[in-house]
């Protein structure tokens, strides 16, 4: 396309993306105006249109099955505490310092179900598992789906492990520093550097000192796995503690963005995410969005979203389990955060935060640069990392170059595909309890310590699974967590 004349930098498209951007920056912007000041009456007024068009368009509603009920429940549930108490699991809330100010929330389910302990914050004579989630999420996401067998949380408890969820600085479970005000840029100023030289080790060290085991165990879905790829290649003292690194949908150098538009702006300069959504928490609205939205509609506008920006279509992920998890899908992360991936993008290495800015090559005629750089931002050295990697990716994941992360990190790491899974497929598709979870619990119970304490992974389709089955059961039998309204079958 042919370049907008003012500086010649850009080209028109790139214009036109800029302009969007700014649009919708705006409407997110007026739109958390409106929900904060507005009475309730015109918030529901907003959600009862899009019930009507949205039932005018695809029909009246059906009665809602048993399945639809639970996920009902799952998408109303307010947090991790609600979310255990579904099925009947009890949990620990635990909160750490890290060495720059930051408090993280940490939550820890390590009783079976009907299992009770006099001493809470102990430890457990369990060996531990660390999971840890993704760019734009909390724990949540791991527990918010709609069978208790599919919950890689819950399974793993029922085997025996003492299980930890982590959760970044700056979403919904750590937004606090004793240094930094959240409502200041200064708070919002991190990115995945800071993860790596903070978030996950001083998480892992509070864990093993809570726990008093030698090892953790550590499951990444997504970023999770590229803060755990950066943390162990820059603290050589961590793989002494991670006895086993699972990386399920794992990122580290992903190719681009399925949207052209967005992708070349981004990938052109990265720093123009700051120029639209500024220096503090990127796409704040969100939660503004479901206030105003009917679930349906909330759920088909994400799926039109991922399909657009990634080119995922969700075949694998059921419809009652996109109702219950989309409404946990967002948290608060940094626009930083955000710009530190577009710059690995650009540059094709994982590598740490380029503070430099960044100026566009000009040439003319048939003059050719060199090519050599003045300055270039350290990589992580992945190949240095000693603790045992293995890979879980889906074939039909566009963030995965699975043979480009594989030269980049050691040569003791395993790989398995799994045919036809997209990225979030991994974590709620309808077949993770026979695709997924068998593979995590046999490598936990190969390199865990002392592996005789759990149960062999033979059992999770098994008389485990039978028992945290029951916990469903439990619900469709009149069972309500204290203090959550019940569903009545209708229509919200």
């Amino acid at each position: 396309m042919p370049r907008v004349p003012i500086l010649g930098r850009i080209r028109s498209r790139e214009y036109a993306a800029i302009l969007l951007g700014f649009v919708f920056v705006a409407i997110e912007t007026l739109l958390t105006f409106v929900i904060a000041f507005l009475p309730k009456a015109v918030i529901q007024w907003f959600y009862d249109r899009s019930k009507a068009l949205f039932h005018h368009v695809v029909g009246p509603p059906k009665p809602k099955t048993e399945e639809r009920l639970l996920a009902d429940r799952i998408r109303r549930a307010r947090d991790f505490e609600t979310l255990c108490g579904i099925f009947g699991y009890t949990f620990e809330e635990h909160v750490i310092l890290t060495k720059d100010g930051y408090l993280l929330g940490l939550h820890r389910i390590c009783l079976k179900l009907g299992e009770e302990r006099s001493h809470v914050g102990s430890s457990t004579g369990k060996p531990v598992v660390y999971l840890h989630h993704g760019l734009l999420m909390n724990s949540e996401v791991w527990i918010c789906l709609t069978s208790p067998q599919r919950c890689l949380p819950f399974v793993l408890v029922e085997m025996g492990y003492d299980v930890w969820l982590g959760n970044n600085r700056g979403n919904k479970y750590s937004r606090k520093s004793i240094y930094h005000d959240p409502n200041s840029s200064k708070f919002w100023n991190y990115s995945m550097d800071d993860f790596a030289w903070h978030d996950i080790p001083d998480s892992i060290e509070y864990i093993l000192r809570v726990s008093k085991e030698p090892s953790v165990s550590y499951v990444g879905f997504s970023q999770g796995t590229a803060q755990a790829f950066a943390a162990l290649s820059i603290h050589p003292e961590l793989n002494e503690r991670i006895n086993v690194f699972i990386a399920l949908a794992p990122a580290m150098r992903p190719a681009g963005l399925a949207a052209p538009v967005v992708d070349g702006l981004m990938k052109a300069s990265p720093a123009f995410l700051f120029l639209i959504f500024g220096r503090k928490a990127i796409m704040s609205s969100a939660p503004s969005w479901q206030s105003l939205l009917y679930p349906p509609v909330f759920v088909t506008a994400i799926d039109a979203s991922l399909r657009w920006l990634f080119n995922w279509w969700g075949r694998n992920i059921s419809y009652p389990q996109k109702y219950a998890a989309y409404a946990h899908l967002y948290s608060f992360a940094s626009v930083k955060s955000v710009v530190h991936w577009f710059q690995i993008m650009r540059n094709g290495k994982f590598q740490m935060y380029d503070d430099d800015i960044q100026q566009l090559l000009i040439t003319r005629g048939r003059h050719k640069p060199s090519g050599v750089s003045s300055y270039a931002p350290a990589r992580f050295p992945t190949r240095n990392i000693i603790t045992p990697i293995v890979l879980l990716y889906g074939d039909s994941d566009s963030l995965v170059d699975i043979k480009q992360m594989l030269h980049e990190l050691p040569t003791h790491t395993t790989a398995t595909r799994l045919h036809t899974y997209e990225h979030l497929d991994i974590l709620w598709g309808d077949n993770v309890d026979k695709d997924v979870i068998p593979h995590v619990a046999e490598n936990l119970t190969r390199y865990c310590e002392r592996p005789e304490r759990v149960h062999p992974v033979v059992k999770i389709n098994g008389i485990q699974q039978e028992k945290i089955v029951e916990a469903s059961q439990t619900y469709h039998s009149g069972y309500s967590t204290p203090g959550e309204p019940e569903c009545d079958g209708s229509e919200d």
